[in-house]
Order: structure tokens, then C-alpha cells, then sequence
């Protein structure tokens, strides 16, 4: 079903359609390209309040720049929806995150719009000032470079370290903030409490009004009376805040707070930053959600991706079965590490702005002075997590899978080398589904692998995670302690069992067979228990084996499969290439086994975005793929 935009949005096929259009036909776009999000996303789901906030500020960049030639870079990559339907994509937009549909996230292979990927946030000022830098290189002095980073991006690290940087480079590059104090939960920080002082201070925004109207009136006169109006302007910031201007500090010319919702007074102001050479910050206000009031007066959280939705009342569609369901992974972290935390009071759980979606909310609710939110910076949440360790506490970092690439460096630098007793809780391990291959978790297996004092798990069901989360509790001297676990719902209806200690490296032995064994790690064990039910029914019996730990690897039923199984398969949700299977490899290498061994997991590309199942599908690593590959096996040796 494709959704008709309105008269003026159904006209826009690029953003030279919007150059003609009078401020009056503006403020109507901007009306009918919210509503178009709106009708879309209520219907087939995706990410809402976001793009929701920064409507007016998309129609106003469009308008005032030449985009493509002028780069636009959008951080976090969520805000983009108008962006996409306004470039072209509009009678595409129904399949936004859909399997083989356009990505959720601006893409460079799908548009020439998308300057830049982004997925995970506060990339973009870093990319836009690589990009200012290279055309002052290349004399062309008057092409623009602009980042929106909004949803909390700027609390990460990399965003500083960009603006640091941009403030000495004299390079064409407006940057944007997007201030509305939310990412998905709402921001921490020492910067949010700084951009609150500034966008509250009656008295610094009335004189801040009158400077602009000044420098409207003297722009005329030449770029003397500007500078003055600066000189004054950085005085009465200094007077009325207190302070120097955090960012002029750094050398960014500073300008705003300004509304984000008011489309004409930005195409002014944007049209007036255009004129002005060297680095630049915007500070825009806005309101996550705006324009539909359900997302800008509610739950802004549930707000950020709220599924589909009755768009009339603002009711969140909620599928309804008869049957019980298991819970949700994240939601078994939640409650096992508030149980846990009750019983030892060493524990504590860190996140990096992932409170929700990690829920650890729940232990944050419940012990806030033991559960902290350390805002998008998964670098410090791992050496903070450290710090913590060495102390004698015991730190629960929870960081989605991909999300700890970022802290990779920190992972061996600040607890591996110092060979400290952190414990890692990789989220959303495997495909993240929607969201595509920027969240997919597909490496932490292989780059975990290779790092000593180093542990490696995965439960193949709620039981084991809460078993693994207690024995990752227990003491020990040493030893960084990662469990990866998948998005989505688990197997298990009857999960609250009493705890049991597992033995580190240790896997099970789930099912006796013949010829065939399959050795699986992690929660799409569950598929290959189904594929050994289904064969049993047809008279094959395979052996299956839990190996709870892909470090270290238990040497000792590894030795029963090889000596028993002349052909092994290894199931997992990770990269084939130095994943788990080549643990396996390396084994039967070692020790001089001969049985063959397939591997099955995600192979060695970039697997775009669709649902969990459709994409284990795809990689042949679901039911019907490891069906398959014993199938073909027991025709090799019929013939």
C-alpha cells in the first residue's frame, strides 16, 4: 500500500524541486512531509520521533543548500526520513527497513545524496570536516559541508575529538546541533546540563535575539560591523553565562539557540551561515516527536521506534497471542542482574546510553547509585568499567555487539593486558535485524577470540544466561568474562530457575548420534536441536553438542566428538572467518584429527538489513540451512 503525500510533497522529486518554493509553500512542506512520516511509519513501523524533530530544519537545508555538491551528513543516521523521502526516495520509502528494501540509515550506495553511512552516532563531524578539509585542498572555496549531529551524539568522545579539531582547521564546516536532550533515553551529562543553561537563560536568549536582529540591520555595512556585533555578542555571552562560550573556546563560531521548528527564520539564518568562512556551530532547539502529539508529550523513549501505531490515537499496536512468550534476552539481563545485585553488593552495571534497549533500566530504577548511564561513549564505559574492577567491584558493561567494536582498543589495552575480572554483556550479538549491517553482531566472536585473559560465552537459552551472568559474578582473580546473547525473544516460558555455577570452558553434551555431529554455540543451537528432532522422526540420529564457550573451548568433549564423528558441523551467529568454527578448525588441526568439518555461520560480506529470520535464511544457517548441509552429507555417503 503506498501512502499519497501531499499536494506540494508529491511535487518534490529532488531538492531543486524545492529552490522556487515562496516561504508560505515552505511552511506547507514542512506540514505535509511530517504527516507523510506519520502515515508511513504508523503502517509499517520504523524509527518516528527523530525524524519527527528535525522536519523543518531538513526542508530549510534542502532549500538554502545544492545538495548533492554541498555534502550534507546526518548523525544519528535516524534523523534522516525526511532527508531520504525529499532526495527521491519518497514512492520508495514504504520498504524503509524492509527485507531488499531502502536502508533505515543514509546509505552512499543508495543515493548520491547520502555523503556518508551512518549508524552508529557522532561520526558525522569528524566526516564533514574530512570532507571540508579535502575541498579546501582542492580550491573549492565555496562548496558547504554540513553536520547535523542530534539524538545525543554529541556526548560521544569522537564528537569532541572532531571539534577540536575542526577549530583549528579554518575549513568550510557547519555544524549543527540538534538539542533536543534525548537520544533513545533521555541525555546524561555534564554537556546536557550545559546546553539546558544555555537554552534557559531568559536573559541570555532575549539579548541574543536582539544581536541577531542587529546584525541583520548592519549586514549591509560591510563585515566590520559584523565583527563588532561579534565582539559584543562573545561579551554578553560571558557576562550573562558566566563563562567563555564552551564551544568558541574551542574556535567555532557559535550561533543560536534558535528554534528548530521555525523553517523560515532557519532558511535566514542558514543562508546567512553560508556567507561566513571557517568552522561553525548552529545550536537549534527542538522536540523529539514534534508534531505528533502522542510522541512530543509522551513516552519519548517508547517514542523512538515505536512499532506501528494508530496514528488517529496514538495506540501502539501490541501483537496479541494466546499463548505465553518467552521473554525478550534483554529483558533476562534486566531482571537476572537486579537479582544478582540484591544478593552482591559489589556489583554494578554500566551502559553506554543504552539503558532501554539494553534494560538495565530496570537495575537503574531499583539501585540508581549502582546502575549508571555513561552516555554514548562505549570507550569510557569500558575503561570506567575497569576502573571499577580494580577496585574489587564487579562491573556488568552491557554494550550491544556492535557497539563494542568502538572499544575495541580498551577491551585489551585497559582490561585484558591488565588482566582485570570485567564482565562484557554483548546485546544484540548476531543480526540486529532492521537496522542492518551497521548493528548486525557479527565480529565479536573473532575479535574477542583473539585476545588472552579473554572468556567467550553464549547461552543457548534464558537458564543458561542467567547461570552464566552468576557464574560471571563469582570470584575470581582474573579474567575479562564476555556472554553474547541475540535481539529478540528466547525459547524459554519458564525461565526463573534457581541459579547453577557453570564450569568455565565447559560445554554439554545434548544427543548421541551416528557419523554426524553438530557443534553449536549460542542460542541457534536451538535450530539445530530442531533439525536433530525432525531427522531422528526419519530415522537418522545426529549428535548434538552445547558448546557454551568459544574460549576456552572444552578440550575434552571436542576429543569425544572428533574420535566418534567422522563429519562435525559448527552452527553460529557470527562471521565464519576467525569465528567460531575456525576455533574449531584449529582444534582438529592441533591434534591431528581427520573428520571434515563444515561451517556454517554468516560468511564473509556485508548482509544488509531484514528480519532475524529472513536473514539467517539468506546465510543458510537457519533450520532449512543446517537441514540441508546434513542432507547433502548423507548423500555423499550413500554414494
Amino acid at each position: 500500500m503506498l501512502i499519497e503525500p501531499g499536494k506540494i510533497l508529491s511535487k518534490i522529486n529532488s531538492p531543486d524541486d524545492l529552490k522556487p518554493l515562496t516561504p508560505e509553500e515552505l511552511v506547507i512542506l514542512a506540514k505535509e512531509l511530517r504527516q507523510f512520516i506519520v502515515d508511513n511509519v504508523s503502517v509499517y513501523g520504523g524509527h518516528f520521533g527523530a525524524s519527527l524533530g528535525v522536519v523543518e530544519l531538513t526542508v530549510a537545508l534542502h532549500h538554502v543548500f545544492n545538495t548533492p555538491t554541498d555534502e550534507i551528513v546526518w548523525d544519528v543516521g535516524h534523523q534522516a526520513y525526511g532527508h531520504k523521502i525529499l532526495t527521491g526516495r519518497r514512492d520508495q520509502f514504504h520498504t524503509n527497513r524492509y527485507y531488499k528494501g531502502i536502508s533505515g540509515f543514509p546509505k552512499r550506495k543508495e543515493s548520491e545524496y547520502d555523503s556518508f553511512g551512518v549508524g552508529h552516532s557522532s561520526t558525522s563531524i569528524s566526516a564533514a570536516l574530512g570532507m571540508a578539509m579535502a575541498s579546501k585542498y582542492k580550491k573549492l572555496e565555496d562548496k558547504q559541508h554540513i553536520a547535523i549531529i542530534g539524538d545525543g551524539a554529541m556526548t560521544g568522545g569522537m564528537a569532541f575529538e572532531a571539534i577540536n579539531n575542526a577549530g583549528t582547521s579554518d575549513s568550510n564546516i557547519i555544524i549543527i546541533l540538534n538539542d533536543n536532550c534525548m537520544s533513545i533515553d533521555p541525555n546524561v551529562g555534564a554537556l546536557k546540563d550545559y546546553l539546558t543553561d544555555i537554552t534557559t537563560s531568559h536573559t541570555y536568549n532575549k539579548v541574543k535575539d536582539d544581536v541577531w536582529n542587529l546584525l541583520g540591520k548592519l549586514s549591509t555595512f560591510g563585515t566590520s560591523a559584523r565583527e563588532i556585533v561579534q565582539k559584543v555578542e562573545n561579551s554578553i555571552k560571558h557576562f550573562v553565562l558566566g563563562s567563555s562560550n564552551f564551544f568558541e573556546s574551542l574556535n567555532l563560531r557559535y550561533f543560536g539557540p534558535i528554534d528548530g521548528h521555525d523553517v523560515n527564520h532557519l532558511v535566514s539564518v542558514l543562508n546567512d551561515l553560508k556567507h561566513i568562512k571557517g568552522p561553525k556551530i548552529l545550536h537549534c532547539v527542538t522536540v523529539k516527536g514534534k508534531g505528533f502529539l502522542p510522541a512530543e508529550n509522551g513516552n519519548k523513549t517508547k517514542w523512538h521506534a515505536p512499532g506501528t501505531f494508530d496514528k488517529v490515537t496514538g495506540e501502539i499496536h501490541k501483537k496479541v497471542s494466546d499463548t505465553p512468550k518467552p521473554p525478550k534476552y534483554q529483558d533476562v539481563f534486566g531482571h537476572t542482574i537486579l537479582e544478582l545485585a540484591k544478593k552482591n553488593e559489589k556489583i554494578f552495571g554500566v551502559t553506554p546510553a543504552m539503558p532501554s534497549g539494553s534494560s538495565l533500566n530496570i537495575m537503574m530504577e531499583a539501585m540508581p547509585e549502582r546502575a549508571i548511564d555513561v552516555g554514548i561513549a562505549e570507550q569510557h564505559a569500558v575503561t570506567f568499567s575497569a576502573g571499577l574492577a580494580t577496585q574489587g567491584l564487579i562491573p556488568f558493561c552491557n554494550i550491544y555487539s556492535s557497539f563494542m567494536q568502538r572499544a575495541y582498543d580498551q577491551v585489551i589495552h585497559d582490561v585484558c593486558i591488565q588482566d582485570l575480572p570485567v564482565n562484557f554483556c554483548l546485546d544484540r550479538a548476531g543480526f540486529a535485524g532492521a537496522d542492518g549491517p551497521t548493528h548486525h553482531g557479527a565480529y565479536d566472536i573473532a575479535f574477542m577470540r583473539c585476545i588472552p585473559n579473554m572468556i567467550i560465552s553464549a547461552p543457548m537459552n534464558e537458564e543458561e544466561l542467567r547461570n552464566l551472568m552468576f557464574t560471571a559474578q563469582l570470584p575470581r582473580e582474573s579474567k575479562a568474562f564476555t556472554i553474547r546473547y541475540p535481539r529478540g525473544e528466547g525459547v524459554m516460558t519458564d525461565w526463573k530457575k534457581p541459579f547453577k555455577k557453570l564450569e568455565i570452558g565447559k560445554g554439554r553434551k545434548l544427543r548421541e548420534g551416528e557419523n554426524i555431529a553438530i557443534i553449536s554455540l549460542g542460542h541457534v543451537g536451538n535450530y539445530a536441536e530442531n533439525v536433530c528432532k525432525k531427522l531422528e522422526l526419519e530415522g537418522i540420529k545426529i549428535g548434538h553438542y552445547d558448546a557454551r564457550f568459544a574460549k576456552p573451548l572444552d578440550q575434552l568433549m571436542l576429543k569425544e566428538v572428533f574420535e566418534n564423528y567422522e563429519k562435525v558441523i559448527t552452527v553460529e551467529d557470527g562471521c565464519i572467518s576467525g569465528g567460531f568454527g575456525s576455533a574449531i578448525l584449529e582444534f582438529a588441526s592441533d591434534n591431528q584429527f581427520s573428520s571434515s568439518v563444515i561451517r556454517l555461520g554468516i560468511p564473509d560480506q556485508i548482509i544488509e538489513h531484514g528480519t532475524q529470520e529472513e536473514l539467517h535464511a539468506e546465510c543458510k544457517f537457519d533450520e532449512d540451512g543446517i537441514y540441508e548441509a546434513v542432507v547433502k552429507i548423507l548423500d555423499k555417503v550413500s554414494k
